[in-house]
């Protein structure tokens, strides 16, 4: 029997699913995509890790969004305030280390919340500034 947490889902695993639903041969996304076969199936076997702008045309290939592919893959963790109890708890780290993580980890959060808020804005019809 298992817990309400299941064991997390790679990217990979999930862009060929949703391949597969989409009805698409590996070869014909590969294409779509402008990549290789190889290329396409080390990513869904999890050998490699997809540049964003591949994701990006694997996601609207597919007629989704890469955030929706990467939310999807995300292990369902209780959040911000564990990673901030695991800094803590720590017994490996001085003082200012754990100060120097939880500072990175703000900064970093900070940074991908303002990118995914740009990127929404420009999926909905707003322009970026050339």
């Amino acid at each position: 029997m298992m817990d309400d947490q299941q064991a997390p889902v790679s990217l990979g695993e999930i862009i060929r699913r949703q391949r597969e639903l989409a009805e698409l041969s590996m070869r014909q996304l590969a294409s779509m995509v402008g990549i290789s076969n190889p290329y396409l199936s080390q990513i869904e076997r999890g050998l490699r890790a997809p540049s964003e702008r591949v994701l990006h045309a694997i996601a609207g290939s597919l007629r989704t969004t890469a955030d929706a592919l990467t939310e999807q893959a995300a292990p369902r963790t209780p959040g911000p305030a564990a990673v901030l109890a695991a800094i803590a708890a720590d017994p490996n780290l001085t003082a200012r280390q754990r100060q120097a993580l939880v500072e990175v980890y703000a900064a970093m959060t900070a940074t991908t919340i303002a990118r995914r808020g740009r990127e929404r804005r420009t999926a909905d019809g707003d322009r970026p500034r050339a």
